[in-house]
């Protein structure tokens, strides 16, 4: 009984691991449905291993570690691999120009930016009820969504169109995981109202963007997010 309790939430986080490296492969050869069950997935058992090892006092250095390392995959490969394969298609061109290789590769900047923002929170322990810089769950799913919305509706083919404002994408996610910007994080302090605005103001204006736009709707949450988040500056501590 002791093992299962010390090692339930581990169990969970070797569960988004394998969900996100399910979700890379598929990723990689164009069945992006199932890379978006694979993401919802991995979100979930992200969510739930923090939960459980509170709940049970199971938390322990190889759990941190774990928890790090099966992010890296699921929220700090996929979405370099997305940013990747957008830009595939340019080859080496960029606005006209002819580099000596292949743009794609930078979109693998996210991923080594991810890497870095990953292990910036293990060290910092000011982030308990907000975070510095966007966190990297909440960045892949602002990628995926954008790339699935282009690839499932045509939604946002002003982007995908064009290699520059990708490259450009790519440079301005990178720089906002690792930005000293104040983002939002769900955990209350108190039950006080007048603490919980930005939180109220989020929850329903993300109702009702998913309830308008839907799918493509799941990018602008992400973007309707990190603009709360910069008004409410001086609430978030």
């Amino acid at each position: 009984m002791d093992f299962i309790k010390n090692n339930l939430a581990n169990a969970l986080t070797l569960a988004n691991l394998f969900a996100g490296s399910i979700g890379a492969i598929h990723l990689i050869s164009g069945d992006y449905q199932t890379t978006a069950i694979c993401l919802i997935l991995s979100s979930i058992f992200d969510f739930f291993d923090g939960f459980v090892a509170r709940a049970l006092k199971s938390n322990s250095n190889l759990g941190l570690q774990l928890d790090s390392l099966a992010d890296m995959v699921s929220f700090g490969f996929i979405p370099g691999l997305i940013m990747y394969k957008a830009l595939e298609p340019f080859g080496t061109e960029l606005s006209g120009l002819h580099f000596p290789f292949e743009i794609k590769y930078i979109g693998l900047l996210v991923t080594v930016f991810s890497c870095l923002r990953l292990a910036i929170f293990n060290l910092d322990e000011e982030q308990r009820y907000y975070f510095k810089g966007l966190n990297t769950p909440t960045n892949t799913i602002l990628l995926f969504g954008l790339y699935y919305a282009f690839k499932e509706t045509g939604h946002f083919s002003f982007l995908f169109d064009h290699s520059l404002l990708l490259v450009i994408l790519s440079v301005l996610t990178s720089w906002l995981l690792v930005s000293p910007i104040k983002m939002m994080a769900m955990k209350f302090k108190s039950r006080q109202l007048k603490d919980n605005y930005p939180k109220i103001v989020l929850l329903v204006g993300g109702i009702a963007i998913l309830a308008l736009f839907q799918i493509v709707g799941i990018p602008m949450l992400v973007i309707y997010y990190i603009l709360v988040s910069l008004v409410f500056q001086r609430q978030l501590k």
